[in-house]
Formats: C-alpha cells, structure tokens, sequence
C-alpha cells in the first residue's frame, strides 16, 4: 500500500533537480527514499508507512524509529552531506501526516 505514496513522492522530487535514489540500500537496510542536493550538501531521509485505521501518529513514530535505528544517514553521511533532514510520513487514503526531525 506504500507504493502508490512511494511513487507520487519520486515522481514530484524528481523535478527537483535533486539526485533521488529509491529503495536503496543505506545503513542496516533498505530506506524507501533518500534525496542528496549536493550543492547545498543536504541530504533528505524520507521513509514510508501505511497507517491502518488512521493510525497516523503510531506509523509516523514507527517510521522515524526505523531511519534511526537502522541508520541510514550513513550513506549521507559518507557522501559528504553535512545537513541530514528525516521525514517519517504516514499516509492513509487520502491522507498523510509527515514528522521532520
């Protein structure tokens, strides 16, 4: 059920300019996006979560716990980003609730 978000997500980032990379493999797993504008070197963490029954606020904590403990900045970190911006987002039909630390 993420992959629909997943994909509005690539697709709007992707006019960006920005360097997008999807699914990739980062820190102890797997990060749905992760986003490098290198010129500014500031790297985006976004991960994903279907929110069951409107379960907005548990997905998103779920989410931000999940980029944090299977560390994904690592690969921002060694690709020389020095500002690091993680998004948990939990969507749910035809809505969503986003968490930036």
């Amino acid at each position: 059920k993420e992959n629909f978000y997943h994909g509005i997500l690539l697709g709007l980032l992707g006019h960006m300019g920005w360097k997008l990379k999807s699914n990739v493999e980062a820190g102890d797993g797997y990060c749905d996006i992760i986003v490098e504008a290198e010129e500014e070197e500031i790297g985006i963490i976004i991960e994903l979560k279907y929110a069951e029954n409107a379960r907005f606020d548990a997905a998103c904590r779920e989410a931000m716990r999940q980029i944090t403990c299977r560390h994904y900045e690592d690969i921002l970190i060694d690709d020389g980003m020095n500002t690091v911006y993680r998004y948990g987002i939990a969507c749910y039909k035809k809505r969503c609730k986003v968490v930036v630390e």
